[in-house]
């Protein structure tokens, strides 16, 4: 069992766990993911891993609730407990010396990126991060991610604050005013990395994204999670899950994504009338 140690709401619908975890916490690497389980009869759920306070073996997470799963997450808290927690998995990120780098995170993209990002910055780097969000409510870690960037800048699509636009908006304005970028890593929705790699892939710019496909056993003996990567299948739980954004074909990646769109609905709606309080039980 693994016990939560703090529970926050960075956002509408946007929660921060600390688990009691010190093995995992102990190993975790920038860019490597947990898979947990709420309770015996609960799906695993591939997480990536926000952050880690390693004298204090505890392990941070940021939830999105979707799904079922997530929205049952959602409704624990403090001294709470789950069964499953195991990780660090996957592929840590490629932290080198790159020169000037630029850590776009898009939604609870954003947690995902700042680990990366700090990692790069303690390496040498100039890192210029560009974080986005639908709206001001929705956007979490700007000061985490103002404390590990030379320079930050924040696009919401409403234009609530920061600019107005997306993330990709601000990455040209970046390139066309002649800032030489000698890397990026991004991390969000799948339309927003494919959005970046089309906007880099003109420049020759590296750019490393993260991906997010369905993901059952997360040992690579499955196949669930297999990606195409230069016309190669690869896994993201142990290839990945950080790619060439280059390589990946991002609609076949999306097409997989909506495989069981009607069954999540389903899930979800069920797992709401038993929520809700009013006696129904699903029916």
């Amino acid at each position: 069992m693994f016990t939560i140690l703090t529970k926050k709401e960075l956002a509408p619908g946007i929660k921060l766990f600390e688990f009691d975890a010190p093995l995992i916490a102990r190993k975790a690497k920038p860019g490597q993911f947990v898979v947990l389980r709420i309770n015996e009869t609960g799906e695993r759920i591939p997480l990536t891993i926000a952050d880690t306070k390693k004298d204090k073996g505890i392990l941070v997470i940021v939830v999105q609730e979707v799904g079922k799963s997530t929205k049952l997450l959602g409704t624990l808290n403090q001294n709470d407990s789950i069964i499953d927690l195991i990780g660090p998995l996957g592929k840590p990120s490629e932290i080198e010396k790159y020169g000037t780098v630029a850590c776009i995170g898009g939604g609870v993209g954003t947690p995902e990126i700042y680990p990366v990002a700090r990692a790069l910055k303690e390496k040498g780097n100039k890192v210029v991060s560009i974080v986005g969000a639908r709206s001001k409510n929705l956007l979490i870690m700007e000061q985490e991610m103002k404390s590990v960037s030379d320079e930050l800048y924040i696009t919401t699509d409403d234009g609530t604050y920061g600019k107005k636009g997306l993330v990709t908006s601000e990455l040209k304005r970046l390139i066309d005013e002649g800032v030489k970028i000698d890397c990026i890593f991004a991390v969000g929705p799948v339309i927003m990395m494919k959005a970046v790699c089309d906007t880099t892939r003109p420049y020759n710019i590296k750019t490393i994204v993260s991906l997010n496909p369905i993901m059952l056993d997360a040992t690579g003996m499955c196949g669930v999670c297999r990606v195409d990567v230069g016309g190669e299948t690869k896994f993201a739980c142990v290839d990945g899950p950080e790619f060439d954004g280059h390589k990946v074909d991002f609609d076949l990646l999306t097409k997989r994504l909506r495989t069981y769109l009607k069954e999540e609905k389903e899930s979800v709606d069920l797992f709401n009338k038993q929520s809700c309080g009013c006696g129904c039980k699903g029916n």
